[in-house]
Formats: C-alpha cells, sequence, structure tokens
C-alpha cells in the first residue's frame, strides 16, 4: 500500500521560488520512494505582476516525476534518476492570456493523474528511468 504525503515546496525547477504555483507529493512504498512535482506560473523577475514560461514550446506549467533520495531529514528529487509516464505533462500557451482560465485546476488535474498513473505502475513494477521528455504541440 502507497503512503502519500502532500508536501509544501516544489520538488523541481531551480526558479521555483518565482513559480506561483507548487506542487510535490512524496509516494512511498517502503523501500522506494518517488516524488511528483508540478510548477507553473513564474513571475518575471524583469516585469513585476507578469509571468514567464519555465520551457520551450511556451510552457508555463509542468509536471516531473523522479526517485527519492534521502537529504538529511528530507526525501528530495534524485535528479538523475527521473520516472517517465505517458500521461500529459505540460500545460503550454502562446501567451500567458491565452492559457485556460482555470489553469491552476488543470495543473491539480494533470498532477493528479499523474500520481494515479505512477501509483498504478509502481505497485506493478513497472517504471522506468528516463531522461526529459518534450511536451505535445498543440
Amino acid at each position: 500500500m502507497v503512503k502519500r504525503t502532500e508536501r509544501g515546496w516544489a520538488g523541481h525547477f531551480i526558479c521555483a521560488d518565482r513559480c506561483s504555483f507548487r506542487r510535490n507529493t512524496l509516494l512511498d512504498f517502503g523501500r522506494k520512494k518517488i516524488i511528483v512535482s508540478t510548477i507553473g506560473m513564474m513571475r518575471d523577475y524583469k516585469n513585476e505582476g507578469s509571468y514567464d514560461t519555465i520551457g520551450a514550446c511556451g510552457r508555463y506549467y509542468e509536471t516531473m516525476a523522479f526517485y527519492a533520495k534521502k537529504d538529511g531529514p528530507y526525501w528530495d528529487v534524485d535528479v538523475g534518476r527521473q520516472i517517465s509516464f505517458e500521461s500529459e505533462w505540460a500545460i503550454c500557451a502562446d501567451s500567458v492570456k491565452k492559457l485556460p482560465k482555470d489553469a491552476d485546476n488543470k495543473a491539480n488535474d494533470m498532477h493528479e493523474t499523474i500520481v494515479s498513473e505512477l501509483t498504478k505502475r509502481f505497485e506493478q513494477s513497472n517504471v522506468k528511468v528516463s531522461g526529459t521528455r518534450r511536451p505535445k504541440e498543440g
């Protein structure tokens, strides 16, 4: 049985402190632990009140997953051991004004879908480490 812990900080992304949307879920399967991290809506430090993309293809939100490693009293992402998944992992737009009005809700749903997918796959021992994936265009 998986133990799920919601944590109050971003799990990945060097500029996460500028992101107004952050989710970090630790999934504990006993000896193995994984972290699902979603970030988005990065404040533009050059232009107060506006937002910048966090990656290519007009990406304003993204979710990544990693195996966890012990770092002092915490379990943190092991950036060298990213976990691949099939679910949508990015919300992209041509501009911040073209994002869906409920983009934060969509990002929450995206995060939950990936947590569910990885929980099922992990319980079936079918998780693979991979490199970074590109978002689908369109």
